[in-house]
């Protein structure tokens, strides 16, 4: 294609596998260092700095400098959101990490995915909202209705302070690990925040996951996902 964007630039800065595991050690929201992503990559640190150079010259990455040190995150939720929807097409095409153990089963399960929550729970959240007619879709844009503003500043969430912020309040994202939809934007962290500050659930220091407690798994049921037909 000779004119429009450039995907193939976009797709090689991600394709490589040091500077694919950085980006996907970023998903969890959290800024990491060059040496914490080096680690991640399994690279010297004079390699991260240069692949760390590229993917900030793709603005893929926001850098931030503290003290001596400089913080790598991601740039956008759209860069996230890309990069889940990669995941769940290597997944669907077969192309998995040889790795295994009790660590997929709880990914699968509830993980984080840039600051808000993936997974089967995810799922299950979008679903119910959906299905309660709290999320409608409009034109492919996703809007939490009336009713759905109600539910979730009865959760303790400030709306407010959500529609000050720049991104947007409510975005599908798409699931990798079952190729549907889980709830992304603004609302979808605070969500997040707000479940882990009830001690329902808490993040894996060594993974995306996030384990849910058996009194957090009832409590989520009976608020955040209940069933609808």
């Amino acid at each position: 294609m000779k004119e429009g964007p450039d995907i193939a630039r976009v797709a090689a800065l991600i394709g490589d596998p040091a500077r694919a595991n950085m980006l996907t050690a970023l998903m969890v929201g959290k800024a990491l260092t060059a040496t914490e992503l080096a680690a991640e990559a399994g690279v010297t640190s004079q390699t991260a700095s240069t692949h760390l150079a590229k993917l900030d010259g793709g603005n893929l990455l926001r850098v931030r400098k503290q003290g001596r040190h400089k913080y790598f995150s991601l740039a956008t939720d759209d860069v996230a959101a890309v990069l889940e929807g990669l995941m769940g097409l290597a997944a669907k095409s077969g192309h998995l990490r040889t790795r295994t153990g009790p660590r997929d089963a709880s990914l699968r399960k509830a993980r984080v995915c840039y600051n808000h929550l993936a997974g089967d729970m995810g799922i299950r959240m979008f679903d119910s909202f959906h299905g309660r007619g709290f999320l409608v879709l409009e034109r492919e844009a996703l809007r939490l209705t009336s009713e759905g503003a109600e539910f979730v500043a009865g959760f303790g969430i400030d709306l407010d302070k959500l529609a000050a912020q720049k991104s947007p309040l409510c975005k599908e994202c798409l699931d990798w690990s079952a190729r549907r939809s889980h709830l992304a934007g603004s609302l979808g962290r605070a969500l997040l925040s707000r479940i882990e500050a009830l001690g329902w659930a808490k993040r894996d220091p060594d993974s995306r996951a996030v384990i849910f407690t058996q009194r957090g798994e009832a409590a989520f049921a009976r608020q955040l996902a209940v069933a609808t037909v």
